[in-house]
């Protein structure tokens, strides 16, 4: 059985480490969970192995809004201290607090 513990938590402020943008963890797979076309849509020397947390982010970059699907590798901390202007964050956390969003939902 495959035991992954995930670096990030729901709700913490992350940036990618390669390309210009940052957002908010609102879920988490243990492991890619996502279409086995979506992953061959990545370059093969930049593609990500599948045995490792994948977060899914309400992220942002200077032009839009978005959702993103990114690997643990490629996450790194945001301690900009900065919140996020994603328009769906109200639908999921509160207030942003200390460098994060509290949850404002039931998990099951």
């Amino acid at each position: 059985m495959l035991k992954a513990h995930a670096k990030y938590h729901l709700g913490q402020v992350v940036r990618h480490r390669k390309h210009p943008f940052r957002g908010v963890v609102f879920d988490v797979d243990a492991m890619f969970s996502n279409t086995e076309d979506w992953y061959a849509a990545i370059p093969e020397e930049s593609r990500p192995s599948k045995d490792q947390p994948f977060y899914h982010l309400l992220a942002e970059n200077d032009h839009s809004y978005y959702v993103a699907y990114v690997s643990e590798q490629n996450l790194m901390a945001d301690d900009t201290g900065e919140p996020v202007d994603h328009p769906d964050l109200s639908d999921l956390f509160g207030e942003f607090e200390d460098g994060q969003y509290p949850l404002q939902f039931q998990l099951n």
